[in-house]
Formats: structure tokens, C-alpha cells, sequence
């Protein structure tokens, strides 16, 4: 007799009707947000994949609005999301890393109960030398009156967030979620075309082994941050050296982290007073995720998931990544330096 070793398929699909029926008064339109936003995914993969036979790579003669030049990915995937949301009757508003402003839903669509903030193409300096970019998104309910959405529905504090996650494309195509009930992964198997579920309940380690961090700007840094810094390293001899690992796309930096514990950090310094990275498109789902799956995510003074915006393409540092790393952190950027004038 041939013993039955099939285990049991889950799509991404299947696996968030099965979390919708947790929430009893579940409406379905968040469930609905998350499959379109895969569906965005595959067809950003696809290209992803296809970049360097098909005339995509490379920069164009336009900047966004934080003066970056714009890539033709970027500017591909952030019209397939964009195209992938405004029609749903789901949303009523999207704000993109990309753009300057908000994106209204078309005259001619519905609106819906939620809003939409994402980065289509994380880490596309690095395009064309094949290293791992990805989208993030986070979602939000709308808590303004009127029929569209305003300022007001984007301007909230991250932990008011109802969904977050990212894409990532490298050697394979995973989606990475949380909506509150933990943080659960998905690969996308290009056979079939389905995001199928790898990673459930991911859950980051307590204290990490990697250190993302870009040391090409220490010079500028406060000394407390340096001195973080050397502990994480282990040179002031108060806990093992954590290895260096730095990739330049957040979103694969915090990846391997997540998985294998670690910190990323991109301090504030005396050229970057404010931070270099996005608070909206980039902090705060990734500190939703981070919190969801056990870790603490901080800007050196006060929660990430707490900062409350006051612009729509707000900076802010960051030092996300395992609790108690984060810990450190906490402890070290709080302490008077001693002969620190």
C-alpha cells in the first residue's frame, strides 16, 4: 500500500478567507485589497524577472518627487498599482512614494472605506545590477466624512494601520503580510501563477545575528549612535558581534532579518537631520510587521508606530529589527555620554 504524503496546498486566496472568518464583522473589502495587491505583485514580477531583455532597465530623465531619478520599473510598477486599485471600489484614495500628492479614484468609480500608501519599487537604485528590490503598502480606514478621501485619511499614526506588507523580488516572489493576526509569507510558484503559503506565523528572534546598517555615513553620526553601533559590532565587549549585512534595499535588508533576526538602521546624522527614509511608505508597515511578528521598531526617541505625520512624504530614522536589539538601542541612545560635550 502507498502511503498518502500530499500536505495540503494553500493559496493566499484560501488562506485569507480562512483569517476573514476570524473577524465577525468582517465586510470582505480588506481580503479583497490584499488579492488585488498580489495581483499588482505578479504583474511587477514579471517584469521584474524580464528586465534586462526587455528595454525596462535603467533610469529615465524625470525625477519623482523626493528629486530621486526615476527608474522604468519604478514608474511601470507604480502604474500597475495604481491601475490594479482605482477601480475596485475599495479604496478611496492612494498616496505612492512616486507622486506628489493624492491620488484621487477616478470620478467614474466607486469609493470605499479604506486608503492605500505604498513604495512600488523599494530599492530601485540597484536594478540594474540584480539586486532584490520590493513594493510596500500599508492600508488604513478612512476616517474622514466626506465621500473622498482627504489628507486626513493618510496623516494617521502607523498604529492605526489595519493591513501592511511587502513584496519581494528576488530569487523567488514572496509576499509578506500582517492585518493584525500575525505575520504569514507566500511564494509565488510561477507554474501556476498562485502565491502559495511558506512561511505561517513568521516570528522574529529575540536578539538577531545581523547588522543592516550603511557605515559609509558614521562620520556624521551623533556619538551615542556610534557607540550603539560598537556594541552591536562587540567591540565595547558587553555582547557578541553581530555580522554585517547590508544589501541597500530596505525591504531585503529587513527580509533576511525578519527571518533570521538582526536590526536595520538608518540613523538620523548631521547631514540628515530628519532621517533619510519615508515614514509613510516605508516605517511604518514595516514596523507593523516587525511589531506582529515580536520585534520593536523606534526613530531614537519614541515608537515608529506612534510618530504622528504631518506630511504626506515625511522622513524619519530608524532602527528596526529584534526586540531586545532594539532594546539596546533604547537604552544606549537614552544614556548621557560621558566627556560627550
Amino acid at each position: 500500500m502507498v502511503k498518502n504524503t500530499a500536505t495540503s496546498v494553500v493559496t493566499i486566496e484560501r488562506f485569507i478567507i480562512e483569517q476573514e472568518k476570524l473577524v465577525p464583522d468582517a465586510t470582505g473589502h480588506l481580503s479583497a485589497i490584499l488579492y488585488d495587491i498580489a495581483l499588482a505583485g505578479k504583474m511587477i514580477a514579471n517584469k521584474v524577472r524580464s528586465a534586462g531583455l526587455a528595454d525596462i532597465l535603467g533610469a529615465l530623465n524625470s525625477e519623482n518627487v523626493q528629486g530621486e531619478i526615476q527608474q522604468k520599473l519604478d514608474v511601470f510598477a507604480n502604474e500597475t498599482i495604481i491601475k490594479a486599485m482605482d477601480h475596485t471600489g475599495r479604496l478611496c484614495a492612494m498616496a505612492s512614494e512616486e507622486e506628489p500628492d493624492i491620488i484621487p479614484i477616478p470620478d467614474q468609480f466607486k469609493c470605499g472605506p479604506y486608503v492605500l500608501l505604498f513604495d512600488p519599487l523599494d530599492g530601485s537604485s540597484n536594478i540594474d545590477v540584480n539586486v532584490p528590490v520590493g513594493t510596500i503598502f500599508s492600508v488604513m480606514r478612512k476616517i474622514t466624512r466626506g465621500h473622498r478621501g482627504e489628507m486626513e485619511d493618510m496623516l494617521q499614526p502607523g498604529r492605526r494601520q489595519v493591513a501592511a506588507g511587502y513584496i519581494i523580488y528576488g530569487s523567488s516572489t514572496m509576499l509578506v503580510y500582517t492585518a493584525g493576526q500575525g505575520v504569514h509569507g507566500f511564494t509565488l510558484d510561477p507554474s501556476i501563477g498562485e502565491f502559495l503559503l511558506s512561511h505561517p506565523d513568521i516570528r522574529m528572534p529575540a536578539r538577531g545575528r545581523y547588522l543592516s546598517v550603511n557605515d559609509s555615513y558614521e562620520q556624521f553620526w551623533d556619538e551615542s549612535v556610534k557607540a550603539l553601533m560598537r556594541r552591536y559590532r562587540g567591540l565595547d565587549g558587553k555582547q557578541k558581534a553581530m555580522n554585517v549585512r547590508y544589501v541597500g534595499s530596505m525591504v531585503a535588508d529587513f527580509h533576511r532579518n525578519l527571518l533570521g533576526g538582526g536590526v536595520f538602521a538608518y540613523p538620523a546624522n548631521s547631514q540628515s537631520p530628519r532621517g533619510k527614509l519615508r515614514l509613510m511608505y516605508e516605517c511604518n508597515p514595516l514596523a507593523f510587521i516587525c511589531q506582529e511578528a515580536g520585534g520593536l521598531a523606534f526613530d531614537g526617541t519614541q515608537d515608529i508606530l506612534d510618530v504622528q505625520p504631518t506630511e504626506l512624504h515625511q522622513r524619519s530614522p530608524i532602527y528596526i529589527g529584534s526586540r531586545e536589539d532594539i532594546e539596546t538601542a533604547r537604552q544606549i541612545l537614552a544614556e548621557p555620554l560621558v566627556g560627550v560635550a
